[in-house]
């Protein structure tokens, strides 16, 4: 076990600048009750001993770590289609950590209330919802998939309609710990925008914090290199989906990170045999996301990350070549 002093807060977000995100305000919840509480992981990064109410259901400040939660902006494409209206709508990035490596880590939420991007939601999470991902990452976790870390649940003693499932049910708010919640859509939104600048500082945050690389002077680059790192974190994730039999359910490009770490969990299972069109959501009519589908429904994602790169790394014209594979002219 890593000893608790070589554990630091960190605010390495801020580097960023208030154009990546929005100080928002926690909800105040009527109830703090634990349903399960990660002692292991807190164990690890020095927290074993810390008011996990006051941190983990109040979102009382870490101390020396986010002064206040930050919702996080960004874009995204869901089931193919470009939705520039969606960001953190039920959860903010509360806090960060150095572990024992010097390693980033975030302590991202979900169900801890309304954010300007919460739209028609209500900002909660069902406490059903909540275990079905505590399962999910510790089941993954134990298979040796890169996944985010289920960190803390509790019971909030709200009830919650829902149009999917039996209402009124039980709610919950749930705090996941993972090395970046930086996403391909975050990059979606600055191409979008044309904000090159915020690109250049995103892409040099992610090889500095995210993968420990120093960025050099050259944003193309600096580009190029995050873009090798992603990709290789992003096939490592989809092998792992494929060998341990699990099906996401919702790759959007919202929800692929940028350092390959599965993250979350809503309509969700296992393969009970082979089937490659198997499918978890019971709204993926086309099977988008089938099991067999994830390597190239990951493939798109990180497609679309290349496309915004491109802005700082523009791809060389194309060569045309003859039959016989000799670069040939171009007619006029």
């Amino acid at each position: 076990m890593p000893p608790a002093q070589s554990c630091q807060p960190a605010q390495s977000i801020l580097e960023l600048g208030d154009a990546f995100y929005d100080p928002v305000e926690p909800a105040r919840f009527p109830a703090h009750i634990p349903r399960f509480l990660n002692r292991r992981w807190a164990d690890r990064m020095g927290l074993g001993d810390i008011d996990w109410a006051a941190h983990f259901a109040r979102f009382e400040p870490l101390p020396g770590s986010l002064p206040q939660p930050l919702a996080l902006r960004y874009h995204g494409h869901q089931f193919r289609h470009y939705n520039p209206d969606i960001g953190d709508g039920r959860g903010f990035l509360f806090a960060q950590w150095r572990d024992d490596r010097g390693r980033l880590l975030d302590f991202g939420t979900k169900g801890s209330g309304q954010t300007p991007y919460s739209r028609f939601g209500d900002g909660r999470l069902t406490l059903k919802g909540g275990v079905r991902e505590v399962l999910a990452t510790e089941m993954l976790e134990a298979l040796g998939v890169n996944t985010s870390k289920s960190f803390a649940l509790f019971e909030t003693g709200e009830a919650l309609e829902r149009n999917d499932e039996p209402s009124p049910t039980r709610s919950a708010v749930l705090t996941r710990l993972s090395h970046s919640h930086v996403r391909i859509g975050t990059f979606q939104r600055l191409a979008f925008f044309e904000d090159d600048a915020s690109m250049a500082t995103l892409v040099r945050y992610a090889l500095a914090q995210l993968f420990d690389e120093t960025p050099g002077g050259d944003e193309a680059g600096n580009a190029l290199r995050l873009f090798d790192l992603v990709a290789k974190q992003t096939a490592t994730l989809a092998a792992s989906y494929v060998a341990a039999g699990f099906v996401h359910g919702v790759l959007n490009s919202d929800n692929i990170n940028i350092t390959g770490e599965s993250f979350d969990y809503g309509p969700w299972r296992f393969a009970p045999t082979w089937d490659e069109g198997f499918t978890a959501a019971y709204f993926d009519h086309a099977g988008l996301y089938a099991f067999g589908r994830q390597p190239e429904a990951i493939h798109w994602d990180v497609a679309q990350l290349a496309g915004c790169l491109a802005r700082l790394s523009p791809a060389p014209p194309c060569r045309k070549f003859s039959a016989n594979g000799r670069r040939g002219s171009r007619r006029r």
